[in-house]
């Protein structure tokens, strides 16, 4: 039952409860799993605890520099059990909706601001890209004339640690010149964590310009938005109230949660404190714990 004011789990008893109320569980990876490249403690022992009680895994994750081989890869070297169809990533919901929603035809393509991650899951699913990491869009001479290519029907925007001038010039000139080209944002995260606290802008904080300069807004893949919950039920079987939401952030985890009708955790492990949790706030947590080693108060019980 999803509640107005959050629960602060305590006792054996209440972690069990959870555990019982609740078939599918939905993690995000960044503050809740791993820091950057380190395993947050408690997370690999409570995933395979919540397997041996038949419980489904599904990791969410708005980070899109990544795909889910690669993903795949990160869980194992944390020592979690994870298999490509339980990842569900930015960037993989990206090239779901293209390629299945948008029926991108064959002899079209996506302009992306990006990184290899997410043109990976472009191609799995079919799709013909360009920018990117092409290094003719990787250079940081001006550029007075963009080169236009009228087969762009759709420009993605998402994470790209090599952003620069003309890849923004490029997708400003794609989705000016022609009024169809599709204007898709892998997620609107405004920070990017790593490790140490470490933030850099995110996804949300480097199209803000592409944004304001467009005067609308993108269709946007990643958390809180439904349709990353939509890519989820498309391939599993879910019961929205017999599942819950873990993440640590309040403005993308919790928030996601809340638009999809699922109970929510916050955990502290990640971005948000306990200064963030309020009762009278506009995202409120159904619970809020320290960390996923919480839930080892269970054991083998």
């Amino acid at each position: 039952m999803l509640r107005s004011s959050p629960f602060f789990p305590t006792t054996v008893e209440d972690y069990r409860k959870i555990v019982d109320d609740y078939d599918t569980w939905l993690f995000d990876c960044d503050g809740v799993i791993w820091k950057g490249n380190t395993p947050i403690q408690g997370a690999a022992e409570v995933s395979q605890f919540l397997r041996s009680r038949g419980k489904r895994i599904i990791f969410v994750t708005n980070n899109p520099t990544h795909s889910r081989a690669t993903f795949k890869k990160k869980f194992a070297a944390m020592g979690v059990e994870a298999s490509v169809d339980e990842i569900f990533s930015s960037a993989y919901a990206s090239a779901v909706y293209i390629s299945s929603v948008m029926k991108l035809p064959k002899d079209k393509k996506v302009y992306v601001i990006g990184m290899s991650g997410i043109e990976e899951e472009l191609r799995e699913q079919g799709i013909t890209t360009c920018g990117g990491t092409d290094p003719s869009d990787n250079i940081l001479e001006p550029i007075d004339n963009p080169a236009h290519d009228p087969s762009v029907a759709a420009v993605l925007c998402s994470y790209d640690s090599s952003i620069n001038y003309a890849k923004l010039s490029k997708a400003f000139q794609y989705l000016t010149c022609n009024p169809d080209c599709a204007f898709l944002c892998s997620d609107e995260d405004l920070t990017y964590p790593v490790e140490d606290g470490v933030l850099f802008l995110g996804t949300g904080a480097l199209t803000a310009m592409m944004r304001y300069s467009l005067g609308r807004e993108p269709v946007n893949f990643g958390k809180p938005s439904r349709t990353m919950f939509e890519s989820i039920i498309a391939k599993h079987d879910i019961n929205p109230s017999r599942t819950i939401m873990i993440g640590d952030r309040l403005d993308a985890d919790v928030a996601f949660g809340k638009n999809c009708g699922v109970a929510t955790m916050l955990v502290l492990s990640g971005l948000a404190s306990l200064a963030d949790v309020s009762e009278v706030g506009p995202i409120v947590p159904d619970f809020v714990t320290e960390g996923l080693s919480d839930f080892c108060v269970l054991g083998s019980t």
